[in-house]
């Protein structure tokens, strides 16, 4: 097994039994909201690094299925179709748009969506939002199941889905779009697609937040947990599914231990900027990218990953660790 498939192994197993182990209420709490966001941010993965949307306004789909959870769990109960509809309208408005135009049209729809909500308080409650929904499970451990199960399966699907043939198509969308549609390939459906995948996949962390804290307010569709997402996209690794989610894993729980010390109390999210900048200055593909070139090197032959202690390919045979030769000197 490869290094980083046994990795992964080692992180499901502690995800799975991390309640046998520390049943503290704190840490199930910490460890629950983590696993919500690890989906979030793999959901924006998808757009972003994958097909090239790059989204400053995702947070638009976490707090619409916040919302759409909390008001339909009065009547019809659990439900994220309306961010996956979102989503497809926001895809729709923003095909033509490519770049850094892309990026702050997105920005402007979840303060549009905040708008809306404050213009209807009795509807949405305003600015205090929508309180008493019922929690996912009946006891704490049971929550915390409920979020990291929904969020294996997220995870999973999504990096699925990405190294499928739809992973290959919008890959070939984001390196050259003129060349994709050339080849034949429908672009505009692709990234609808794409849109509607994100949108559903984070408004159904959102609607486990709102049920897991009880309540869907502004918070939800805040500026600063959009960029949240972008910080966790790159601090991990793009276009890898698993860079943000082991970013998330990373940076959430040490905010979280940090502000629990009161010295730290002003200084956290100064340390975690710091850290941020460090892992961009010497890690600039990302953290995940950057440990799995350690563990792991890839066949010049197949492409294919190997562990890198090996000298010939698990898969092609060829050597791994060709000595370089110098070249022999022409002749006078």
């Amino acid at each position: 097994m490869l290094p980083s498939r046994t990795l992964a192994a080692i992180w499901v197993a502690a995800v799975v039994l991390l309640p046998l182990v520390l049943p503290d209420p704190y840490v199930l709490r910490i460890a629950a909201m983590t696993c919500i966001f690890a989906a979030f941010a793999a959901s924006w993965d998808l757009l972003a690094g994958y097909a090239g949307q790059v989204n400053f306004g995702h947070a638009l789909f976490f707090g619409a299925g916040a919302y759409s959870s909390a008001l339909l769990s009065l009547r019809l109960g659990f439900s994220p179709v309306l961010a996956a509809a979102i989503g497809l309208c926001v895809g729709y408005l923003c095909l033509r748009l490519r770049g850094s135009y892309l990026s702050l049209a997105t920005l402007a729809f979840p303060l549009i969506l905040i708008g809306v909500l404050f213009a209807f308080p009795d509807f949405s409650g305003g600015e205090l939002g929508i309180t008493g929904l019922q929690p996912l499970a009946t006891s704490r451990i049971g929550n915390y199941y409920v979020a990291a199960s929904a969020m294996l399966v997220l995870v999973f699907g999504l990096w699925a889905l990405a190294d499928s043939r739809l992973g290959l198509i919008l890959h070939a969308i984001r390196d050259d779009e003129l060349a994709a549609r050339a080849s034949g390939i429908d672009t505009t459906r692709y990234k609808l697609a794409v849109f509607g995948i994100s949108a559903a996949a984070a408004g159904i962390t959102g609607a486990l937040y709102a049920h897991f804290m009880r309540g869907a307010g502004p918070s939800t569709l805040e500026t600063a947990l959009s960029f949240q997402a972008v910080i966790w996209g790159v601090f991990g690794g793009l276009a890898t599914i698993y860079g943000p989610v082991t970013a998330v894993f990373v940076l959430y729980p040490l905010t979280e231990w940090l502000g629990s010390f009161s010295a730290f109390g002003e200084l956290r999210l100064l340390i975690f900027a710091v850290v941020v900048l460090l892992v961009l200055l010497f890690m600039p593909r990302g953290l995940t990218a950057f440990v799995r070139d350690r563990i792991e090197t890839r066949c010049p032959r197949c492409k294919q990953q190997n562990p890198a202690w090996r000298e010939i390919c698990r898969v092609c045979a060829a050597s791994l660790h060709t000595a370089s030769r110098t070249p022999a000197q022409s002749p006078r």
